[in-house]
């Protein structure tokens, strides 16, 4: 495997991946913010939809968004299967309720004098909102980092949406199993340990976070 090879297969995994983690977060977080911060009939029904959701397979959501994207789909006209947009769709959808559950478990964690507080000073509902958003920056910070790790470590949704295509769409667990499965073990494991960096490096910007906080 050339070197520019390799360095494309890992600008693919950072870029859908991270584009993923990016929409996500931008969706996740006001949503946990509002069911946080607000009690409603069906709450608990939406945190219980949204738990199960954090545990559907990869290969099920690739499955119900290769029926959408695929030529016979509804969305099959807009050409998206086989691109990197499939697999960051995809990709967000994945990671969507474990950002909010996490976000969601943090935001309730905050002091809610916090937002009284803001409230009685004269901040509107909006800025009261951004107040505990900032008291839980750190806790968040952790959801979204967690979010890209599930995003750029899966494989089923990659090779479903994305098709493996050489210098396209192909990601690092892509080209994992497909050097494996051709018993290119050695380039298998190179991907293997790049991955292991990435999780590795997200941990550390986890750790260091929390520290910080402290």
């Amino acid at each position: 495997m050339i070197i520019r090879e390799l360095l494309l297969i890992i600008w693919v995994s950072l870029k859908t991946s991270g584009l993923a983690a990016l929409v996500a977060s931008l969706l996740a977080v006001p949503f946990a913010l509002f069911l946080a911060g607000n009690e409603f009939r069906g709450r608990r029904l939406v945190l219980i939809l949204n738990q199960t959701w954090m545990a559907a397979p990869t290969v099920v959501i690739g499955l119900f968004f290769y029926f959408l994207l695929g030529r016979s789909g509804p969305l099959g006209r807009l050409g998206l299967l086989y691109t990197q947009t499939a697999m960051t769709i995809g990709q967000i959808v994945l990671i969507l309720p474990l950002i909010t559950g996490f976000s969601y478990t943090a935001l309730r964690q905050v002091d809610r004098r916090a937002r009284l507080t803001a409230l009685t000073l004269g901040a509107t509902r909006r800025q009261a909102g951004w107040v505990v958003l900032l008291e839980a920056k750190f806790a968040l910070l952790v959801a979204i980092l967690a979010g890209f790790a599930r995003a750029v470590s899966e494989v089923g949704i990659a090779m479903m949406l994305g098709g493996n295509i050489r210098n396209f769409t192909r990601n690092i667990t892509t080209a994992i199993a497909l050097e494996s499965s051709k018993g290119e073990f050695a380039n298998g494991v190179v991907l293997g340990v790049i991955l292991l960096a990435f999780t590795f490096g997200i941990n550390v910007l986890v750790v260091t976070s929390l520290r910080s906080r402290d």
